[in-house]
């Protein structure tokens, strides 16, 4: 049990890790104005504190995801791991 623990929360974190390197270009790339030619500056009044708020929570958002799958694999992992050691004990 100890070793399926081990892997539920090896697994959070690197969905976790994924995610923040993954989300913030993508968040970059959704926000950009598309159809603009080179040099050209958009000329945009925006909320500021709204922005930031949108930024954040999609990044947090996207690591508790990232998290949640992340878990669920390499929970899924140990599982499997542990149904071989079974199988090879029990052959023995």
């Amino acid at each position: 049990m100890k070793t399926h623990v081990i892997f539920l929360l090896l697994g959070a974190l690197l969905g976790v890790a994924a995610a923040s390197v993954v989300v913030p270009p993508t968040l970059s790339w959704y926000a950009s104005p598309g159809g603009m030619p080179k040099g050209a500056q958009v000329q945009v009044m925006v909320q500021m504190p709204e922005v930031i708020h949108y930024a954040t929570s999609k990044l947090i958002m996207s690591q508790a995801i990232g998290a949640g799958i992340g878990a669920v694999a390499c929970f899924g992992f140990s599982l499997f791991l542990a149904s071989k050691r079974r199988e090879t004990s029990a052959a023995v």
